[in-house]
């Protein structure tokens, strides 16, 4: 049997004009209350009576009253419509000012980096948003997700998406702990590395992620080896600053423990670099005011 795929027309035709003459009990007045017509407000209701297939007023010269249909359809379309035009006004009021439920996807490196030190502010600035922060290192589809942006590294988002630049360009740094560094010696080359415990990051997608280089205008990919994989960087420099091995990891995310002295940076002339960090998100249409809201506010901190 052939299934019909048109769409449903006319579902709620008639029921805010039934409701006016409802409320007012009277067809003049409802009409007087919509701005049109009485003669329109008449057509529509007995097309919404032919619709239902039943009559839903009884109408005398003097006055105008429900049948048993009409009142049992005031009982169920009443509610029901106030919903709806609740639910309208709900949307409106999110898509005109910042309002509503803000949700992130972020690895995890970035949330300390980036968002910790503008959260109270924003959260100050915009006390209508509910901002929700997912920390998490796999790569997530926003829309099936159910998120309203993401941040990430700028060479693992899709083209298809909207960017927003967070930081600069940045180096991936080779990083040891200086009693790990005392026990196994320096590395000076990328051949060194096969020597040494080499703390490695598992990519969302099951792939375990070589170590980069950069030699000339060229890249080396170096498969390493060690005790440790993580899904994370955060965990791969705490493992670090426990002197488990090396970690290649974000030079952001290894700059406070380097400068406070408890790792030391090596093979730092080729270190490889990436484009930064980034805010995307889909914005094929207008952008909803939380998420401008929240853009402007994160571009202006960091």
């Amino acid at each position: 049997m052939k299934q019909n795929y048109t769409v449903r027309h006319g579902a709620l035709e008639g029921v805010e004009v039934f409701l006016a003459v409802a409320r007012r009990r009277n067809f003049r007045r409802a009409a007087a209350d919509l701005g049109v017509t009485p003669s329109a407000v008449s057509q529509a209701v007995r097309a919404l009576e032919a619709r239902l297939g039943a009559a839903l007023f009884v109408r005398t010269t003097r006055s105008v009253g429900l049948t048993e249909a009409g009142q049992r359809f005031l009982d169920r379309a009443g509610p029901a419509f106030e919903e709806i035009v609740a639910a309208g006004e709900a949307a409106r009021d999110v898509g005109q000012r910042p309002t509503g439920l803000l949700r992130l996807s972020v690895p995890r490196a970035v949330v300390p980096l980036i968002l910790e030190p503008m959260i109270a502010s924003f959260c100050r600035a915009y006390p209508e948003i509910e901002l929700e922060i997912a920390a998490s290192d796999e790569m997530v589809d926003l829309a099936t997700g159910g998120f309203d942006a993401g941040i990430r590294l700028g060479q693992f988002i899709a083209p298809d998406m909207i960017a927003v630049r967070l930081t600069p360009a940045f180096s991936f740094v080779v990083v040891g702990s200086p009693d790990y560094l005392d026990r196994h010696g320096r590395p000076e080359r990328v051949e060194d590395l096969r020597h040494h415990a080499c703390l490695r990051l598992r990519r969302s997608n099951g792939a375990i992620a070589p170590w980069s280089f950069v030699d000339g205008n060229g890249t080396i990919e170096a498969t390493v080896s060690g005790p440790l994989i993580a899904h994370d960087y955060p965990t791969l420099l705490g493992a670090a600053l426990q002197g488990v091995g090396l970690a290649q990891i974000p030079r952001p995310v290894a700059e406070g423990p380097i400068a406070a002295g408890k790792l030391r940076p090596v093979l730092e002339g080729i270190s490889a670099t990436t484009p930064g960090v980034f805010l995307y998100h889909p914005g094929k249409r207008q952008i909803l005011p939380k998420l401008r809201a929240f853009i402007d506010h994160l571009k202006s901190a960091v």
